[in-house]
Formats: C-alpha cells, sequence, structure tokens
C-alpha cells in the first residue's frame, strides 16, 4: 500500500462546493474582469484578483498532495502553491465531471456528467462520457447554457482551446458549447493561441494539457515518466506566464489528482462473482463504482459490498451519497444516472471487471475516490 493511504485512518475530502472547487472558476474568473455569466448569480466564495484577461490552465491530473509531495521537479508551481489554498475536484474526482463543471459552473448533480460511465436511464447502456454515444444528444443530456456561454453573452471573448480531435466531441458540447474552440495538438501551439486569445479584452482563454494524466494512468505516480512529465508541465506552466502580457493573469487547475493501486490491491468482480449478485449494470471507474441493481436488490447488493470490501471502501445507497452531498444538488433529471449504490474506494483499492473494463488492468494510476490525493487540486493565480 502507498505510505500514507491507510484505510481505516485517512477521512475522506468533501467537495468544497460554493467556495472553493471547480464549480467556482469561471464565476470566479468573470468577476475578476468585470463579466457575470449570469447576471442574477452571485459569485461563490472564490475571489480572483481583478484584470482585463484570464488564462486558465488545467493540467489533468495535477494534484495538489502530488505537487506538494514532488515540489522540487516543479518549483514553479510549487511555489504558487505554497502561498495558495487549493481547491477540492467534484465527485466522482475524474476528468468529465470535472471539465463540466469547471464548463457550467454547476456541480455534478445539476450538469449531469456524474462519471465516466453511467447508465442511460432507461437502458441496460453505459455512456462513457470521454468517447460519447452518437445516439446521446450532448446538449440534452446537459441541458443547461454553459458559464462560457454566459461569459459570452455578457461582453467577453472566450476561447478554449484544445486537441483537434476534441472539436464537436460529445463532452465538448455538453460542457464547453458557446466558446470559440481553437484546435492545437501541440505545446507550442496551445501557447502561441493562449497568447493570441488573451489580447482580446475582457477575455477568458480555457486551455488544457492531458498528457500528465496519460503518464499516471499508464506508468503510476510513483514513477520517472510521471516525474519528468511534471517537470515538463511546470515549464510549459512557467513559460506561458512569461510569453503572455503581463496584465493577464494565470491561472492554474487541475481536475483531479490521482493514486497508484497495485495489483495486489484489486478487487476483481470477476472473481469475486458475489459481487455480481443482483446487478445489472456496473459503471463509474475503478475508484468510484456506480453499481445498478435489479428491482428490490438495493438493500442486498450494498450489504453484500460492504461484507467483501470492509473498511477499504465507502459503499452508500444513492440517497445516502444524495444526502451527504457528494454531488451537490441533484436534479430530476440526473437522479437515474447515479448508481443505486455508490462505491467509494479508500487507501490505494480499486474494484475492476477483467470482463467489462479489460484495459483497467494496464493502469496504474487511478482516481475517481474522495481521498485527498484524489480530491485537492492546485487553483493559483499568478
Amino acid at each position: 500500500m502507498n505510505a500514507g493511504l491507510n484505510p481505516a485512518t485517512t477521512p475522506f475530502v468533501e467537495p468544497a462546493y460554493g467556495s472553493r472547487s471547480l464549480s467556482e472558476v469561471v464565476p470566479a474568473v468573470g468577476a475578476a474582469i468585470g463579466v457575470k455569466h449570469r447576471p442574477e448569480v452571485v459569485p461563490g466564495g472564490l475571489v480572483l484578483p481583478e484584470a482585463p484577461a484570464y488564462v486558465v490552465f488545467l493540467v489533468d491530473g495535477l494534484g495538489a498532495r502530488l505537487l506538494q509531495r514532488h515540489a522540487e521537479a516543479a518549483p514553479y508551481l510549487s511555489s504558487l502553491l505554497a502561498t495558495q489554498e487549493p481547491g477540492t475536484s467534484g465527485v466522482p474526482s475524474t476528468t468529465a465531471t470535472s471539465l463540466s463543471s469547471l464548463g457550467t459552473a454547476l456541480p455534478p448533480g445539476a450538469h449531469g456528467l456524474v462519471g465516466f460511465t453511467t447508465r442511460i436511464p432507461g437502458t441496460d447502456r453505459l455512456l462513457n462520457a470521454l468517447t460519447w454515444d452518437k445516439s446521446v444528444d450532448p446538449k440534452q443530456w446537459q441541458p443547461h447554457a454553459t458559464a462560457f456561454t454566459g461569459l459570452r453573452l455578457n461582453g467577453a471573448a472566450v476561447t478554449v482551446i484544445n486537441k483537434r480531435e476534441f472539436r464537436g466531441s460529445g463532452l465538448t458540447v455538453a460542457a464547453h458549447r458557446g466558446a470559440d474552440f481553437v484546435g492545437a495538438d501541440r505545446v507550442g501551439e496551445r501557447l502561441a493561441a493562449a497568447v493570441v486569445a488573451s489580447r482580446e479584452r475582457p477575455s477568458l482563454t480555457y486551455l488544457y494539457d492531458g498528457d500528465l494524466d496519460w503518464t499516471g494512468h499508464r506508468y503510476g505516480v510513483a514513477s520517472a515518466q510521471w516525474l519528468q512529465q511534471l517537470v515538463m508541465v511546470d515549464a510549459e506552466a512557467e513559460q506561458l506566464r512569461e510569453s503572455l502580457p503581463r496584465d493577464v493573469r494565470l491561472m492554474v487547475v487541475a481536475d483531479h489528482g490521482m493514486v497508484d493501486s497495485p495489483t495486489s490491491a484489486r478487487v476483481d468482480i470477476d472473481r469475486e462473482l458475489v459481487l455480481r449478485d443482483g446487478l445489472v449494470l456496473m459503471g463509474g471507474e475503478a475508484r468510484f463504482r456506480h453499481l445498478y441493481c435489479r428491482g428490490g436488490a438495493v438493500a442486498d447488493v450494498a450489504e453484500t459490498w460492504r461484507s467483501v470490501l470492509g473498511d477499504r471502501a465507502e459503499v452508500l445507497t444513492r440517497e445516502e451519497a444524495v444526502g451527504r452531498g457528494w454531488f451537490g444538488a441533484v436534479e430530476p433529471l440526473v437522479l437515474p444516472r447515479l448508481g443505486d449504490v455508490v462505491v467509494a474506494c479508500r487507501g490505494d483499492l480499486a474494484v475492476v471487471s477483467t470482463v467489462d473494463f479489460s484495459y483497467e488492468a494496464s493502469l496504474v494510476g487511478l482516481h475517481g475516490s474522495l481521498t485527498a490525493d484524489e480530491m485537492l487540486i492546485p487553483m493559483v493565480v499568478d
């Protein structure tokens, strides 16, 4: 087990909705540049320095605890984190959920992207939020106007800079529609596009880098490969700051952190077959599972999973998880997308399926749950 990840002694980090979560970033930037995304909305507890333009740089997988742990590899970013309070991911702490919270300024229970894979209500199919399903209209799945749209309608220039393959994707439409999309596959392209976009006043430019997350999944956050990628991300962020006009503020955030899960810490439901009893579907991801149950089986499923996993996970019914506020206020449209039972892993546990999610066997670093390593994220401004 990773150092410091004793499941019996490590408390979960609750999402800081309304104060310092990803849902507050765009409204706070809007207030700082003098443009509200919705005139009637009062910004939450996140207050940012005033500036005519902001560039928000999201580094996928850059947990605050990981950055603190490896400060020597990222002197620029760690120096900012040392003097500024971290924020939190939402629940689950996963990319699709977090990017949607940032783009919509809503908690997961409102925007409805409540996991990496979630049940399409009325079917026995899962929606993969990253690859999407062409039969699902992203504007119906996430019907709220985005915060990007609101800023633009109220006078700000809003630009999203991301890989070309993400233009028009289901997740982009659901979470980031309303912004000008600039396709840029290489670091130099992204930085140059951000500099150009930041010249608009007032403006918000959003920039995404997914390489650190990919490296963590493939090699783990304890690997030399991940550490070298962190060095490169720090250099990228510093170069971006140096390239931007001085009156433009740079804000660096992340969508989640990551935990390495060794094979010995994994529970495979295709070996522990009792865990399949009463299930129609299993969604989510290895650190945070949505369990969709047969009629009348919810209590039995919850009890079985609690007895097998013990203190290695928090097993809650849908009602219990909603009552804890894990997803924020949950809208009726979103409720059936949540598992009848949800499983949040502690320590370095992962719940996998060699049949349904065979690719997970190749992943070392994982995320999705509510441990500090996954939930706490940098939310720093320079």
